[in-house]
């Protein structure tokens, strides 16, 4: 090709080059209109405003949540908690206004996640299952939306569970010190999960009665949304799209205390096998089956159901909040 005077076009050497250099694009990936789309979408706003319902639910009721975990893995009688008001003037009495938060900083932490995860995953699932040409699952299809969601969050946040309740239950069978000497700081959330890990087996101690939580978190969590959508379709108004704010949260209230009485024994089954191991408790639990039998033949079947009350107490506004919260910021987040 001949070489070009100062000054003349060069067309033809734009036209090579083009041909010889292919074209940079920009992929969509890394342009910010990509990214603000994912972040304001659906299942984003979704997962939000489950983290909120989460830590906002638990944070009311965190007395009784530790209450019910204290009755649930006291063994057989002379039993050291009886009764709701004795038990929490008991830890009125050791721990202060301190003791009925005892544990929800952990719980907080691994509620939110699992929160979060629980009702996107929920909202997900129900797009899946969701029948060509229809816009409301059906009842067996909703049922495993929930028990489907209810095993993802477990698998999500199971190891910070297990270390709630060990918490819970190592600060109330503390001895107290002897006079004049300053109580010992009770475990953090990472040295129990790191002790665990070091002295009960590595990893698996951090899922130890994973299979009965399993077993109960998918029923529990398949019911509730079922009851809620039912019950929210039976308590909304005539010409209105959702029920009110107090009918949202009498909707979550029942919905839970549906739930959790079908599902309660394998609550507590959860509970005692995740404290296998203890020193302060002793139970020696080789598996779920081995679990039932131990209950039974020292406690009786009512062994199953201890705690059962202040879980009623728990469940029916925790599970109100946790509903009514989640419609409350979906709605501010102006998600569907």
């Amino acid at each position: 090709m001949a070489e070009k005077a100062p000054g003349e076009p060069v067309s033809e050497l734009a036209t090579v080059v083009a041909e010889k250099v292919p074209a940079v694009t920009t992929s969509p990936y890394l342009t910010t209109a990509y990214w603000w789309e994912k972040l304001t979408s659906d299942g984003v706003k979704q997962f939000i405003a489950g983290g909120v319902a989460g830590g906002v639910s638990r944070t009311v009721v965190s007395p009784l949540e530790r209450m019910k975990i204290l009755f649930q893995v006291q063994g057989p009688e002379p039993a050291q908690y009886r009764g709701i008001l004795p038990t929490l003037a008991k830890i009125w009495r050791e721990e202060g206004v301190r003791g009925y938060m005892r544990g929800n900083g952990t719980n907080v932490i691994r509620i939110v996640p699992y929160s979060a995860v629980q009702f996107a995953a929920y909202e997900q699932f129900k797009r899946m299952l969701m029948e060509p040409g229809k816009n409301e699952l059906d009842t067996p299809r909703r049922l495993a939306s929930g028990a489907l969601a209810g095993i993802t969050s477990v698998a999500f946040t199971y190891p910070l569970d297990i270390v709630r309740t060990r918490l819970s239950v190592q600060s109330a069978t503390a001895r107290p010190p002897a006079p004049g000497v300053a109580p010992a700081p009770m475990p953090g959330i990472w040295s129990t999960m790191r002790l665990m890990y070091l002295e009960e087996g590595g990893v698996r101690a951090l899922y130890r009665g994973l299979g009965p939580t399993m077993l109960g978190v998918a029923p529990y969590v398949a019911l509730n949304f079922q009851a809620y959508e039912v019950l929210r379709k039976y308590f909304t108004p005539p010409g209105e799209s959702a029920p009110t704010s107090v009918n949202k949260l009498l909707c979550g209230a029942l919905a839970g205390s549906i739930a959790q009485t079908i599902t309660y024994p394998l609550d507590v089954l959860r509970r005692r096998m995740q404290v296998t191991g203890m020193k302060e408790v002793g139970y020696k639990y080789r598996n779920t089956w081995h679990a039932v039998r131990e209950v039974v033949a020292r406690e009786s079947i009512l062994g199953l159901y201890k705690g059962m009350i202040p879980n009623y107490l728990k469940v029916a506004p925790a599970i109100g909040v946790s509903f009514w919260s989640y419609e409350l910021c979906k709605e501010l987040l102006g998600s569907k």
